[in-house]
């Protein structure tokens, strides 16, 4: 039988909350500069897993991406 090598995976590293890092105790759906960054360039709502938001925040993100899309300040699809 042949052994399979095993791909070193790089450590994990620490991800720490950006809104808990300000402070933030709200996210405005107005303010579409501040979440921008957790949408994909596919105009989808990035995971915990890959913004490293705790979960509170997270929904709070989610939350404010779908307000400002249903007021057209955030589009649903890529242009």
């Amino acid at each position: 039988m042949r052994q399979q090598r095993q791909k070193a995976t790089p450590a994990p590293t620490p991800k720490h909350c950006h809104f808990c890092i300000l402070g933030a105790k709200t996210i405005d759906y107005k303010d579409t500069r501040g979440y921008q960054k957790f949408v994909s360039s596919y105009s989808k709502i990035l995971p915990r897993r890959r913004t490293g938001l705790c979960m509170r925040h997270q929904r709070m993100t989610a939350e404010a991406i779908k307000r400002g899309r249903f007021m057209a300040l955030v589009p649903y699809t890529p242009r």
